[in-house]
């Protein structure tokens, strides 16, 4: 949190990306997508990423940075009044969630870009928007991984200091789709909560991709072992 803080206070540029099995799984298939988030600050997000790392490394990581969790308390800590721009999300709900941030941190500024819908022949006027008044933070809500490539493909300095892909936090922030109870939450099984409330947009990233990307991790760790011989 602290190198965010400091390129925010001092305009270096950041690129975020909150990693989870998802992200892998997609990343793994895309060679171009992993050429991007070379340049991205990469966070883990989640219990498979978390097995991952228990599995090829013998610990998993220190903590679970999933951006539900890592925004609001990067907005509950800083300090200093923050510029935040919001892009995407389906039409009114980007505004909402602006609505709730606004209420519960009064201290920093939230702005709406734009949802997530416009046109191509749109983006150019967005950009110059960002480059009149470049935010401190730009939270864009696309999904993964069309989010991560226009991050990488489209912003530079002149648009923002960090700029983070954050999936369906908009949804969050806006109350579309309510938090998994606390109780779930400790043990990480959001993603069971998710896929209940959601299971015909999410079944196939869950049901699907999970089984893929822990198949992937034994291959991988299969390999390892063979190479150490």
């Amino acid at each position: 949190m602290a190198e965010l803080s400091d390129a925010m206070a001092t305009g270096r540029h950041v690129k975020l990306a909150f990693c989870n099995a998802n992200l892998v799984n997609v990343a793994a298939g895309d060679p171009a997508l992993l050429r991007r988030l070379s340049g991205f600050l990469v966070l883990p997000d989640g219990i498979g990423v978390d097995i991952a790392g228990w599995l090829l490394h013998g610990a998993p990581f220190p903590a679970n940075l999933n951006g539900t969790d890592f925004i609001p308390a990067l907005f509950a800590t800083e300090a200093r009044s923050l510029r935040v721009g919001l892009i995407g999300g389906r039409p009114g709900v980007a505004d909402r969630a602006a609505e709730r941030l606004r209420k519960r941190y009064p201290h920093h500024a939230f702005n709406v870009v734009s949802h997530g819908y416009f046109d191509p022949s749109e983006e150019a006027k967005l950009l110059e928007g960002l480059r009149a008044a470049p935010p401190d933070l730009l939270l864009v809500a696309f999904g993964n991984p069309v989010q991560e490539i226009w991050i990488a493909d489209t912003l530079g300095p002149q648009h923002c200091a960090v700029a983070a892909g954050v999936g369906a936090l908009f949804d969050f922030f806006a109350g579309e789709v309510p938090r998994a109870p606390e109780a779930i939450r400790r043990t990480r099984l959001e993603w069971v909560y998710r896929l209940w409330r959601e299971p015909r947009r999410l079944w196939r990233r869950y049901l699907l991709g999970n089984p893929v990307f822990l198949l992937r991790l034994l291959r991988q760790r299969v390999f390892a072992g063979r190479s150490q011989r």
